[in-house]
């Protein structure tokens, strides 16, 4: 992982060396992120009810003052504010994130002040697994070799949730999950020099292999 401040290829921090392929760029779709990564429905349905049962509360405790009126308002302020605000954030982590696949390796640009850049050679890759939704977004967490480490804190939302032992990097909420992960599949399977299948749900035992000393099939 590296910072920098040139990008002469979008997403890349160099130019990819003689010999590598780009085979596949994305970025998260913001909605889907502010989704699943903020809970933004759950949150607006919660500040919904709580508006709600402060006006009610309002109407009920006798004739309508601007002191109990100003409450309510307040909350449905406070509550667009805060919906609005994780929206915003959702939509520049997405704009400022940029995935790419190639025929050598897995690079994830993010960071919306300062751009970071985690390259994962195929080597460094154990397995990859695939998580999609009705709509064909979706995530493809990637399973590091043991001896590899990466901090949850610092990948986040580019990361497997609740993996805190062993953090996996995670493509998220891409739109078109399913062809991004055929891509990597066939990519995988061309460095470990094998046959490629398919990409198993991420809750089940990823079956797609990478380059790594331990690879057996890829997906």
């Amino acid at each position: 992982m590296g910072e920098y401040d040139n990008e002469p290829i979008r997403g890349l921090p160099a130019v990819p060396p003689a010999g590598e392929t780009i085979l596949w760029q994305g970025a998260p779709d913001w909605e889907t992120l502010a989704r699943h990564a903020f809970h933004l429905r759950g949150l607006a349905a919660y500040f919904a009810v709580l508006v709600l049962w402060l006006a009610v509360s309002a109407v009920t405790s006798g004739p309508l003052t601007p002191a109990n009126i100003l409450p309510v308002i307040e909350a449905a302020a406070l509550s667009g504010f805060v919906v609005g605000l994780l929206a915003l954030f959702a939509w520049l982590i997405a704009r400022t994130t940029v995935y790419t696949i190639t025929s050598k390796r897995v690079v994830m640009r993010f960071g919306i002040a300062l751009p970071m850049t985690l390259n994962l050679p195929f080597a460094k890759i154990e397995s990859a697994g695939l998580k999609t939704a009705a709509d064909g977004t979706g995530d493809i967490p990637l399973t590091l070799l043991p001896s590899e480490r990466m901090a949850y804190l610092v990948m986040w939302p580019h990361v497997r949730p609740w993996q805190f032992k062993r953090s996996q990097p995670m493509l998220r909420s891409i739109p078109d999950a399913a062809a991004a992960a055929q891509i990597l599949a066939r990519a995988l399977a061309a460095a470990a020099d094998q046959p490629a299948q398919s990409m198993q749900p991420v809750r089940a035992t990823p079956a797609v292999q990478g380059a790594g000393p331990h690879a057996a099939a890829a997906a």
